[in-house]
């Protein structure tokens, strides 16, 4: 439990509840049935093992902050608290409400044990890649899909981590309960162009082969293809897109546009999750309720990619 001011409103509230939900209690010595609801609160946190963090802030001592946020949600009483996720206030509840109704409102916004277990695996393994420690990496990321299958985040991880250290048949069965996602999942489609690579690359033409081919006819879309899915499959991504990049320029709906496809998932691999900013951080001491947006972070190797994708397509 963390109580909150002027001064850790930032770093305690809404940067904390960027990595993990905070319910914000917002009470005053005087009153009554904050007494009564302070002691559940706390017997909450404890029962939902770390799905969210308890946050206290006295009324009286803080009164900017407590203003704003009634003000925020037209509240004019307390006991009020207020559930912070991603860096922003989601939802809120006014008075000293029965334990059902209060675990009632929690169930609504925080992610299920389940999924909390499975963030969890999902954090370790990618600090064992970064170590490069991919074989516990993945035993991670298996366990995380195992405890919670429908978590795709964690899914494509785990796809991304096989189909790196080159394990494919494990891929393809990882693979196959969310191939029909690929329309709405841009990360999952790109794993399945990925897989796809691999396993042409495994059973097609050698890639001297493909280059004798195409040195007799440098429009030879289907062996610059195939080129291209072997760069894929070996991880030389940039190599791929260059040969992608010469088939767009001369044919862009090839294949039913399987070139541009197969050049977006290269580019969705390579980039890197979103990081969160501040598009104007406050003043230490100073109170900021806007959310902060998330922006990809910059590579400037894809940027390049994606402006000559744009070049060529558009």
């Amino acid at each position: 439990m963390q109580d909150i001011s002027l001064q850790n409103f930032e770093a305690d509230l809404i940067t904390a509840s960027m990595q993990q939900p905070v319910l914000l209690d917002i009470w005053a010595p005087w009153c009554g049935p904050c007494k009564a609801l302070g002691p559940l609160l706390e017997k909450l946190e404890t029962d939902y093992e770390g799905r969210f963090t308890l946050a206290k802030l006295n009324s009286d001592e803080q009164a900017e902050i407590a203003g704003q946020l009634s003000q925020m949600f037209g509240v004019r009483s307390i006991p009020f608290c207020v559930l912070f996720k991603g860096g922003q206030p989601v939802d809120g509840f006014v008075g000293a409400l029965p334990e059902a109704q209060v675990r009632a409102f929690l169930d609504k916004h925080l992610p299920s044990a389940a999924e909390t277990a499975a963030e969890v695996e999902v954090a370790q393994a990618e600090s064992l890649i970064a170590e490069g420690d991919v074989d516990a990496a993945l035993e991670k990321l298996q366990e995380a899909v195992a405890i919670n299958p429908g978590n795709d985040a964690a899914r494509y991880d785990y796809l991304r981590a096989l189909l790196g250290a080159g394990h494919i048949d494990e891929a393809r069965r990882a693979y196959e309960p969310v191939a029909s996602k690929i329309v709405q999942d841009a990360r999952i489609a790109a794993c399945g162009h990925w897989l796809a690579a691999c396993e042409q690359a495994a059973s097609g033409r050698t890639p001297d082969q493909l280059q004798a081919a195409l040195a007799a006819d440098k429009r030879d879309f289907a062996a610059r293809f195939a080129l291209a899915q072997h760069h894929f499959a070996a991880q030389r991504f940039a190599q791929a897109m260059d040969e992608l990049l010469e088939i767009l320029m001369r044919d862009k709906a090839w294949q039913e546009g399987l070139a541009r496809k197969t050049f977006v998932a290269i580019l969705e691999v390579m980039s890197r999750p979103a990081a969160p900013t501040d598009d104007a951080p406050p003043r230490k001491g100073t109170l900021e309720l806007a959310g902060r947006s998330t922006v990809p972070v910059s590579d400037p190797v894809v940027d390049g990619y994606r402006r000559r994708l744009s070049m060529v397509v558009f």
